[in-house]
């Protein structure tokens, strides 16, 4: 598996969907800014703290988007009754936040389009020419949406999104559930696959599913926290991934 980077006895390949395929972690970032923002306002006035790229990195990123408000606010030492699924967006719940954070992404999403990463998905053909499985693993409810957009749905045997992950009861990152559903839904142990990802969550995952290897991609130069969160080796972009000694 030289040529692609990876150690012998790799069989599959687990992708995180925004941040490793798609350039969509930007406008993640953003609508959660947007979403906090006005909420900690209301609640705080103009003396508010504001949302900030470390709170994204630490709280958010890469966590199903009910688990990304309940972890933020606890660090705030705020707490919201929880609400339902289908609460309107803003109502002052967790689902409420939630959801007025999911309208703002995919309408930022619309204006400005997702691009795939082309690195990656170079990767992905050359994984799957080696006769190597793929699967996309995201916490993402719009994750085939955005694949379909991409025109890259076909290049996965697997997907395991925010919609399968609460149909089967996975819990999301960082918890290595998804990862394994993924994994199991290939055929292969968790030592035969190998993850892919950019969140700290992501990596935390993966150490702890015991998986063959771990690969942070560090999009934001947060090289040194990916190692420190399970990853086994880090590169800027998966084009780089088969060029490493």
């Amino acid at each position: 598996m030289t040529e692609l980077g990876l150690p012998d006895g790799i069989q599959a390949c687990l992708f995180d969907l925004d941040g490793v395929i798609t350039k969509t972690a930007v406008v993640h970032a953003a609508a959660w800014k947007q979403t906090f923002d006005d909420f900690l306002r209301r609640r705080d006035g103009d003396s508010y703290r504001p949302f900030g790229d470390a709170d994204y990195e630490e709280y958010v990123d890469g966590r199903p988007r009910a688990d990304g408000v309940r972890t933020f606010l606890a660090s705030r030492s705020i707490r919201l009754p929880e609400g339902d699924p289908d609460d309107p967006p803003g109502r002052q719940t967790v689902h409420g936040l939630g959801n007025r954070k999911n309208t703002l992404l995919l309408e930022l999403i619309r204006t400005h389009g997702v691009e795939a990463y082309d690195g990656t998905i170079r990767y992905v053909e050359a994984v799957r020419a080696a006769g190597l499985r793929t699967a996309v693993v995201s916490s993402s409810a719009n994750c085939r949406d955005v694949l379909r957009s991409i025109r890259a749905e076909h290049l996965f045997d697997v997907t395991i999104d925010g919609v399968v992950a609460a149909q089967r009861h996975l819990p999301g990152k960082p918890h290595p559930d998804t990862f394994l559903a993924a994994a199991l839904d290939l055929g292969v142990e968790a030592k035969a696959a190998a993850v892919f990802e950019d969140a700290l969550a992501g990596m935390d995952a993966g150490r702890s599913g015991h998986f063959g290897y771990v690969v942070g991609v560090d999009r934001v130069g947060q090289a040194d926290a990916l190692r420190a969160h399970g990853a086994d080796v880090v590169v800027p972009d998966l084009a780089e991934l088969g060029e490493r000694p």
